[in-house]
């Protein structure tokens, strides 16, 4: 239950203000689709998450004891850092392309993640549980939990939401847990 918990609670955080959770506010004003968006968003999660958990499950039986655990803090520090960087809307207007809201989201979601903190977070947060199946499942409803609202308020949130605030929130809950991985293990 911990591993549900703080792989939803870290990332629905450090989501907040993201380039994904940018795009889907884009891809909402784009196709006034709601409903497509959201199923795009959670397959593409799924899949993304999934792989990097398992990935992250691997790693942490190849390395372990006092070299995993310092690994896991590195970046944990790392990701705390990466998420005080904002993302830029620019950047997401070339991904959209020209197919259907659900096929667009799928798409575009899936390579925006490649990479990005949340993606790297499950790969760190997996090495810690051993968990591919928990780690996953709250990785993607912490992004639902970010990203679904965005959907349905689109550029209402965009204004409302204080970005840096969120971003500093996100930083200093990525700073915790590196904290109690070198502290706890």
């Amino acid at each position: 239950m911990e591993a549900l918990l703080i792989s939803t609670g870290a990332v629905a955080i450090a989501e907040i203000g993201d380039k994904t959770q940018l795009l889907a506010i884009f891809l909402a004003a784009r196709f006034r689709a709601p409903l497509p968006i959201v199923f795009g968003i959670f397959a593409a999660t799924v899949l993304n998450h999934t792989f990097a958990a398992a990935l992250g499950v691997v790693a942490g039986d190849f390395l372990s004891g006092e070299a995993l655990r310092w690994i896991l803090a590195v970046s944990f520090l790392g990701m705390a850092i990466w998420t005080l960087l904002p993302d830029r809307l620019d950047d997401l207007l070339k991904v959209s392309g020209k197919s259907g809201a659900f096929a667009a989201t799928l798409i575009s979601f899936f390579l925006l993640e490649m990479g990005d903190k949340t993606q790297l977070a499950t790969v760190a947060l997996a090495a810690h549980y051993k968990s591919i199946v928990t780690v996953a499942a709250g990785t993607t409803a912490g992004m639902l939990i970010a990203d679904v609202p965005a959907v349905y308020l689109g550029e209402f949130a965009a204004r409302t939401i204080p970005l840096k605030l969120a971003r500093m929130i996100a930083a200093v809950v990525f700073f915790a847990l590196a904290l109690a991985t070198l502290v706890f293990g």
